[in-house]
């Protein structure tokens, strides 16, 4: 069904041609509002979902615009003599309809045989469909109808139980299921929070159930809920960003769809005022997700996961910046990538620090002697042991750090060479056989090895942690003991200097400055010196 939607800022109003639209904006931007003027424009077709307004609504919240759950209840009041004009709520009211629906249904067809009346069978109520549905979301209960009352059969032993004595999320599945079958024909359902109250595990089924059952509907959805809109991955997407309330307009517009962007994080960033810095790691354990957002706290800080999935995310958000108007940056660790390979991702807006793995940042010159200050240790004499234990530990581990260093580069240079074009698989074959000669991997790794005894004999300290990559570094140079932290416990280092960088203190710019230093940030603009 197509769509006219409300008045646009500083342009014509779009339209929208889609059996499902899903509202999304920062808090504040006016999705509500802008939804609520499209429900108006609709007139009778519109028929509003709000499971919060259902189930813990009071008499006077009720809804009297013709063809909601209140109106439809009153008319049933009006008719049958059988519904009880004292039900509050528009949960236990569209129970109430629900249930009487089927009790009349069943009476007429029972009265019908006693005069001798064939008819076709009726069919599967509104009630039964509710049923089947909920149960199947809920295997463990099952729904009585027992003399015109719903009631509720637990496996457990226990006597059955009303339908309002169902937890919040149980209601909300059966009200959602319920209200949708009353709307009318072709209409347009709106769907305020329609995650509000349920399991994760529930929502994508109960919407794809939902929206099978009323496929002459379309659905708008005005969601807070970003994993919500992300299973609605077939709906158009519209974007509040903001509303002028005087003159009436929002500002907004479609979405594109992100590719190489996962779907929540791509709509969480639309949320957000500040620009973005997608970074590798999961969010909760890694070093990534705890120390960035402290080192760059003007900006969004969202885990991708690996390195690939943060390069292509920054190149996937950039390319939509007619959208959005929000600037992407991202880091990835250097690892063993060349010095052509580090300026190539930072001309990409990749930021690449100039250590080996995000571990090496907290053994950066300045943190340690800064961190060694504060718990009253020489930064000089604690900084110098540091520095000696770092080249000792690199030393005995250099052959295994250059050979994996000519590991990376050596398929690096295969992959770039082998994607070439070939006429015939002969001269692939060719192409693949001269390759050991061209590729030379002992004499990459010589060279290697060269560069990595220069930085030994020179004691340059910054240029091993560039290239060194060992997961327990820190624990190995007993930086935490060298700088007065009892047990030389390299954890309660990490959280010293996480905690110190909380503040806002000179030690903690100290700190933070060092750390920026080491993407090449030296001013705070974000951009590469």
């Amino acid at each position: 069904m197509k769509l006219t939607l409300p008045p646009r800022t500083g342009a014509e109003p779009l339209t929208v041609d889609s059996p499902r639209l899903t509202i999304v904006g920062a808090n504040g931007a006016g999705k509500t509002r802008f939804a609520r003027a499209l429900a108006q424009s609709l007139g009778d077709r519109a028929f509003s979902l709000s499971a919060l307004k259902a189930l813990y609504s009071r008499d006077e919240d009720a809804d009297p615009r013709p063809g909601s759950i209140d109106d439809l209840y009153h008319r049933a009041v009006a008719k049958s003599a059988m519904m009880r004009p004292d039900i509050y709520g528009e949960f236990d009211r569209l129970i109430a309809l629900l249930v009487n629906e089927a009790v009349m249904g069943l009476m007429a067809e029972r009265f019908g045989q006693r005069l001798g009346q064939s008819a076709e069978p009726s069919g599967p109520t509104r009630l039964d469909t509710v049923i089947e549905h909920w149960q199947a979301l809920f295997p463990d209960n099952k729904i009585l109808i027992t003399y015109g009352k719903m009631l509720i059969d637990n496996p457990s032993g226990a006597d059955a139980y009303p339908a309002r004595m169902l937890s919040s999320g149980e209601r909300a599945v059966m009200y959602y299921l319920g209200a949708a079958l009353m709307a009318p024909p072709r209409g347009v359902i709106f769907v305020l929070s329609p995650e509000m109250f349920l399991h994760a595990s529930v929502v994508r089924p109960l919407w794809d159930t939902i929206e099978q059952l009323r496929p002459d509907c379309t659905f708008v959805y005005i969601t807070h809920d970003l994993g919500f809109a992300a299973t609605r991955a077939d709906a158009a997407m519209l974007w509040v960003k903001s509303c002028d309330s005087d003159a009436g307009t929002w500002d907004y517009d479609t979405l594109p769809a992100a590719e190489g962007l996962p779907d929540d994080v791509y709509l969480a960033i639309l949320g957000e005022r500040k620009p973005v810095l997608f970074i590798e790691g999961d969010g909760i354990h890694s070093y990534d997700s705890k120390i960035y957002p402290l080192i760059f706290k003007e900006y969004t800080v969202k885990p991708l996961g690996g390195c690939n999935q943060v390069i292509e995310a920054t190149r996937s958000f950039n390319g939509l910046r007619s959208i959005h108007n929000l600037d992407a940056m991202g880091i990835v660790d250097r690892d063993r990538r060349a010095p052509a390979e580090v300026s190539y991702l930072r001309r990409r807006r990749i930021l690449v620090p100039d250590v080996a793995e995000v571990e090496n940042l907290f053994l950066l010159e300045e943190v340690v002697r800064t961190i060694a200050e504060l718990n009253g240790a020489n930064p000089q004499h604690a900084f110098g042991r540091v520095r000696r234990n770092l080249m000792r530990l690199f030393e005995s581990n250099i052959r295994r750090q250059a050979l994996e260093h000519t590991r990376h580069r050596i398929k690096k240079e295969v992959t770039h060479r082998v994607d070439g074009r070939f006429d015939s698989i002969a001269g692939l074959e060719r192409h693949l056989s001269e390759l050991l000669l061209t590729v030379n991997p002992h004499g990459i790794y010589d060279e290697i090895l060269t560069e990595f005894r220069s930085y030994i004999a020179s004691g340059d300290y910054q240029a091993v942690l560039r290239v060194f990559n060992h997961k327990s570094m820190i624990a190995e140079t007993h930086v935490a003991a060298l700088c007065g932290i009892r047990g030389d416990d390299h954890n309660r280092y990490i959280r010293r200097v996480l905690s110190l960088m909380r503040d806002n203190t000179p030690a903690s710019e100290r700190i933070r400055t060092a750390l920026r230093q080491s993407f090449g940030i030296p001013d705070g603009t974000g951009t590469e010196k």
